[in-house]
């Protein structure tokens, strides 16, 4: 069982992490997004590059973010050398990860 299992069986929402000497607390999704985003600004230029439509998964905790094809291979890589973290998903030159919408006639 994971960390994020147990936490998850326990009811522990909050999850802190040391970071450069500051307490960084992502406990949700809203929190990761704001903690991701910055990593994305300074990456996005280099992204666009090399991987235009690609999607790209960042854990905020260690900066580190994986490329892939699909969202959720992007996800999955992250998941492998982070089981217990939360992560953001953008898709390089869009702006949003997924689109939704529907036609009117």
């Amino acid at each position: 069982m994971s960390l994020w299992e147990i936490r998850q069986l326990h009811g522990m929402i909050g999850i802190q992490y040391r970071l450069r000497n500051k307490e960084l607390t992502l406990n949700n999704q809203q929190s990761v997004a704001a903690a991701a985003r910055p990593i994305f600004a300074s990456l996005k230029s280099k992204l666009e590059v090399e991987h235009l439509n690609r999607f790209v998964a960042i854990e905020p905790i260690s900066g580190d973010y994986f490329v892939a094809d699909s969202m959720s291979d992007a996800i999955g890589s992250s998941r492998r050398k982070y089981p217990d973290r939360l992560v953001h998903t953008f898709r390089i030159g869009h702006a949003a990860a997924v689109h939704f919408g529907m036609q009117t006639r």
